[in-house]
């Protein structure tokens, strides 16, 4: 495996897309053995660049053969760190926290949310699921009880930044923000900013043109 910071990000980005694509090929399809053309063919991925992707990471397949379906999947997994659970804490308890909460597929990618925290107190001890909403009083105490490395954020905008300082301090090293603003956080900690605003108003842009197009 070649160094980790010499690796492209687009390749990192990709390979959760090889894996739920082999994933689903396991479950759903009867196939044993896939090649880099069918599995790019299935993402829009030309062949030679799924071929590079792996590369990265050792030889995983046979010239000619193709890559086995499970074993492909199995050794992408370990590289993702999806081989096992990482456990979650999730500040937020609206609706968008709400619906994360609910979302069954974040299992098959190794991740669970254990707890959810909020400062509203008419959330407190409300249930989400089979979670018990708790007070952020309790941040410290929840992290170092379930070793959470994985802090996820669905907070309003003005409390965005505040809650990821509270993360960090207590020993967060990967964060997910949902809310609407770019947060900053020392280097040592992951951040990865969902800005859903943005995705729509970029579906929105390349609908406009589309029509402007055809006027």
């Amino acid at each position: 495996m070649k160094d980790r910071n010499n690796i492209p990000k687009a390749t990192i980005e990709r390979l959760p897309l090889y894996y739920r694509c082999l994933d689903k090929m396991e479950t759903f399809d009867d196939v044993e053995v896939v090649s880099s053309k069918e599995l790019g063919g299935k993402l829009g991925i030309p062949s030679t660049q799924v071929r590079k992707d792996l590369s990265y990471y050792g030889e995983f397949g046979r010239r000619g053969v193709g890559y086995d379906v499970i074993s492909l999947k199995r050794s992408i997994g370990k590289i993702l760190g999806v081989n096992k659970i990482w456990p979650a804490v999730l500040i937020g308890a609206g609706n968008l926290g709400r619906a994360l909460v609910n979302y069954e597929g974040f299992a098959k990618m190794g991740l669970e949310i254990v707890s959810v925290l909020d400062a509203d107190l008419g959330k407190i001890e409300n249930k989400i699921g089979m979670i018990t909403v708790k007070s952020m009083k309790e941040l410290n105490d929840v992290v170092k009880r379930s070793n959470i490395k994985i802090g996820i954020i669905t907070v309003p905008v003005n409390a965005a930044q505040e809650v990821a300082n509270q993360l960090v301090e207590v020993g967060v090293k990967s964060i997910w923000n949902f809310a609407p603003i770019r947060i900053f956080v020392p280097e040592q900690v992951s951040v990865r900013n969902e800005d859903l605003a943005v995705g729509i108003v970029s579906l929105i842009y390349h609908l406009s043109w589309e029509n402007r197009a055809q006027s």
